[in-house]
């Protein structure tokens, strides 16, 4: 099982700002048994979000990762876009999610997010949206993570 990571953030995808999620997210999710087998920095908005996880979804991958496009900018349409793709959202795992953030930072209740499956098939892919931030990133990936193997599971059966 491969995943895909889509960075959604006009600054990195310009150049004006570093990219510090990227190897994080690797990490993390090598070691939960999905390795990101692409990942790819694009411009905000639904179109090219919407585009990447299309691509990601024929490129195989079971867990689709998004960060940034989850605040309240008009360019920030990821989970608009990612709405196309879910079939079942997992709204426990969302709140979750916002209570882990909330934890550490005020701000997390902001982040618009969601998590689901795009099918109840076993080879269904997991799509998460998580805020751009290295603090809003390790929060969903602190969720997200250790449950990997229950999700898989659970459409298994």
């Amino acid at each position: 099982m491969h995943s895909a990571f889509i960075l959604v953030s006009d600054r990195v995808s310009n150049g004006e700002k570093q990219d510090k999620i990227t190897p994080i997210v690797g990490e993390r999710l090598a070691a939960a048994g999905a390795p990101v087998a692409s990942a790819v920095t694009i411009p905000e908005g639904f179109d090219t979000v919407s585009e990447a996880i299309r691509q990601a979804l024929a490129d195989g991958a079971r867990v689709i990762l998004t960060a940034g496009g989850t605040g309240l900018k008009p360019r920030n349409r990821t989970p608009e876009a990612a709405l196309e793709f879910i079939d079942t959202r997992l709204e426990g795992l969302e709140r979750h999610i916002l209570v882990q953030g909330l934890q550490s930072t005020k701000l997390a209740g902001l982040s618009r997010g969601y998590v689901g499956l795009t099918s109840r098939n076993a080879d269904a892919a997991l799509i998460i949206n998580a805020p751009s931030s290295v603090g809003g990133v390790t929060d969903v990936l602190d969720v997200i993570c250790p449950l990997l193997d229950n999700v898989w599971e659970s459409l298994a059966r």
